[in-house]
């Protein structure tokens, strides 16, 4: 049965998601603050570029002083898809929209379920990290996915409840999730959103920093170290914090402090591993923070390794490489340096 569904924050992953949605046959509205973009989409559809085709999908856009219009139809499921220091504003705005049993979905970066259940209530918060995507909103209307489609067996989204149970609405959520791409139900969604922030953490901030795209992140020695090191800090904080880590893109947490120690055999697998991944992704892939950094835009830097670097003190537990690197990210978002991979030296 179809239901109401909006998409606040169409860019980059909220625009491939709710435009997928659409092309699948559901009722999709997208709702934006960019005018331009707004425009784009309602003109000619949101097009899409990926490493294997072209195509546009004719689905609508709304900006955000036309969202009063959505008394006349209460939504059943929002996505909030906006950046993390906007999740509040995003989760006000449509909580007077919900229809009774409608609920809100984080499809963020970071860990914001507790921000929107402060305003919409546990009952009505439902979380789904998106991992392996790879997109980029490099125009208006134009969205490019680095990352081949087609997750399965990784799974690009995995849906939970914030208390870990299984129930109807998200594996309903997972079905009409999985006609994008692979998704799942997780019972372990908490675990989940720590292990894509230790994903995050890992080359997010040092893209930003040096201007690497994904694949020389893992081709540079000095950079793939590093991010095996901000792994590794990571890691501990969220095995202090009680966490149940799943196995991150292939490696098992194990190898990763093992390497993050100089194993060397650890050290090789490892390598092996990120280099077959990133056969996947094509020469323009650059993570979130990067692509801000590029746009001359607010990162999320203070949600991904900032937090962390939160969380270790919290727990007691050191993070002085993710404390560096988010003052460098700040730095270069204040114009005091340019991405460069002398800014990693030393570290």
């Amino acid at each position: 049965m179809k239901k109401k569904i909006v998409v606040i924050g169409a860019g980059a992953v909220g625009g491939y998601i709710g435009a997928h949605l659409f092309r699948a046959g559901e009722n999709v509205t997208l709702i934006d603050f960019w005018p331009e973009h707004v425009a784009q989409i309602n003109k000619s559809g949101m097009h899409f570029t990926n490493p294997k085709e072209e195509y546009t999908i004719p689905v609508k856009a709304m900006c955000l002083h036309e969202v009063q219009s959505l008394v006349k139809n209460p939504i059943d499921i929002a996505f909030i898809c906006t950046k993390s220091y906007d999740t509040e504003w995003a989760a006000t705005l449509i909580r007077q929209y919900l229809a009774p049993g409608g609920f809100v979905v984080s499809a963020q970066n970071s860990i914001n379920e507790e921000r929107i259940a402060a305003i919409v209530g546990w009952g009505k918060t439902v979380g789904c990290v998106v991992s392996g995507i790879g997109v980029d909103l490099y125009k208006p209307g134009q969205i490019l996915r680095t990352w081949q489609p087609g997750g399965t067996p990784k799974n690009v989204f995995k849906v939970g409840e914030v208390h870990g149970r299984t129930t109807a609405r998200v594996k309903d959520l997972a079905e009409r999730m999985n006609a994008i791409d692979s998704a799942k139900v997780t019972e372990n969604l908490w675990g989940e959103r720590w292990t894509k922030l230790i994903h995050n953490s890992t080359h997010n901030a040092l893209s930003a920093v040096t201007g690497f795209n994904m694949r020389m992140m893992v081709e540079q020695d000095e950079a793939r170290l590093l991010k095996i090191k901000l792994a590794a800090e990571s890691i501990r904080v969220g095995l202090a914090l009680g966490f149940n880590i799943e196995v991150i893109r292939g490696i098992a947490i194990e190898k990763l402090l093992a390497a993050a120690e100089g194993d060397p055999a650890a050290l090789v697998e490892i390598k092996a591993i990120m280099s077959e991944e990133i056969t996947k992704r094509s020469e323009a892939g650059r993570p979130s923070t990067a692509q801000d950094i590029i746009k001359g835009r607010r990162s999320e830097v203070d949600f991904i390794n900032g937090l962390i670097v939160a969380k270790g003190k919290e727990a007691g537990v050191p993070t002085p490489v993710n404390a560096a690197m988010t003052a460098l990210v700040k730095r270069v978002e204040a114009g005091e340096l340019a991405p460069d991979p002398k800014n990693i030296a030393g570290l």
